[in-house]
């Protein structure tokens, strides 16, 4: 239903940003801003560059009593805005939040159907301990290791299990090296895992997912391809790198990151876009995917619209639905930042996120119900409660 000025309760919310690079002290200003008489739940997303271990050392020592989650980053996003090499979070007063946390370790060897046994053990445990179980005031949230190559698998079987809880989620980061990510949570890291929360709050939630990209009209068709590595070997039957260059009218030597961000592809899945991105051009001319790739697979090049209009509208239809957020966590892929630097808009789109209360990170990937995709911003605002 449509926003109405009713008086409200606003949720006890603290954000916080530091670029402080001392870990140790990095983790307890954050803790510093962040902190509640009572804490239901803490989030940290932090730079890879900081030192995991003073970093958990100090998390354990501050937040010993805290539940507390986050992973590490492609990129923060917070009060500082756009941030490379720091922490963001934010808490929430144990008024405004009932949580489950569950770690999920071995990501890479999870079998769906313990995966789903193992969400819907954490969404009974929330039935228990809500006051009054709505589904509609629950979400969830899923930080997976952003290198494990299955992140499909995971969020399709984790949705099931949630049984009708909404999901969004994001893919942990390593700036642009992509060689390590991590989850954590209370203070200790995990690779090759996933940490899934799944809440209730008194408050209006509005979870959601936006694009700037749409269809166009060029057909590319995956012929070559190692799904378990999500590379395509071939496309249209030619070279994959060498085709899809053709296809977007530069040279095989322009491949790159921006240019990636740029040209990205989509596939359509019931009757709705999804983009699928592309990581890398290998030695070899095939390229490797942030999403899963098959034989078969038909994409079109995806022609891109204002990336600053398409949050401004995002922001609008929150706030028409729930009202002002008093906090969005935010999903957001390491090529939309990308984007927005080539075109030096982020100070712009930085206004927008602190604007409407963002807190979250750039990823390597999204989740939206039980979807995985790329270039993409997912998330969930979190609105303030109507006295009747």
């Amino acid at each position: 239903m449509p926003w109405t000025n009713a008086a409200v309760d606003s949720p006890q919310v603290r954000i916080a940003a530091t670029l402080e690079p001392r870990s140790d002290v990095a983790a307890s200003e954050i803790y510093q801003q962040i902190r509640q008489d009572r804490t239901g739940l803490a989030m940290v997303f932090m730079s890879p560059s900081h030192d995991r271990e003073a970093l958990g050392r100090q998390f354990r020592n501050d937040f010993s009593t805290i539940p507390l989650i986050g992973c590490t980053t492609a990129g923060e996003i917070g009060p500082l805005g756009y941030t490379e090499g720091g922490l963001s979070g934010f808490s929430l007063s144990d008024a405004d939040i009932v949580c489950e946390i569950g770690v999920l370790e071995g990501v890479s060897r999870q079998k769906p159907h313990d995966t789903r046994a193992f969400a819907f053990d954490l969404r009974q445990r929330l039935v228990k301990r809500a006051a009054e179980f709505d589904p509609k005031r629950c979400f969830a949230l899923l930080l997976i290791d952003g290198l494990c190559v299955r992140e499909e698998i995971v969020a399709r079987a984790v949705y099931d299990g949630l049984g009708g809880i909404p999901l969004i989620g994001g893919s942990s980061g390593d700036g642009l090296d992509f060689r390590q990510t991590w989850v954590m949570r209370d203070g200790r890291f995990y690779a090759d895992a996933a940490i899934l929360l799944v809440a209730s709050t008194p408050h209006p939630i509005e979870p959601f997912k936006t694009q700037h990209f749409t269809s166009s009209g060029d057909r590319l068709v995956v012929t070559g391809a190692h799904p378990e590595k999500r590379i395509a070997t071939e496309i249209n039957g030619f070279p994959a790198a060498q085709e899809y260059a053709r296809s977007v009218g530069v040279e095989l030597s322009q491949l790159d990151p921006l240019m990636f961000s740029a040209h990205p592809m989509v596939v359509k899945i019931g009757g709705s876009d999804f983009v699928r991105s592309i990581q890398k051009v290998n030695p070899d001319g095939s390229m490797t995917f942030f999403c899963a790739i098959d034989e078969g697979i038909v994409f079109n090049i995806a022609r891109g619209d204002d990336l600053l209009s398409n949050l401004q509208s995002l922001f609008h239809d929150i706030e028409q639905r729930i009202g002002p957020p008093a906090l969005v966590i935010g999903c957001d892929c390491i090529l939309r930042r990308l984007e927005l630097e080539q075109k030096a808009i982020i100070d712009e789109a930085a206004a927008i996120m602190n604007s409407h209360k963002v807190v979250g990170f750039s990823t390597y990937g999204e989740q939206f119900r039980g979807i995985h995709i790329n270039q993409t911003f997912t998330g969930i605002a979190i609105g303030r409660a109507v006295r009747s």
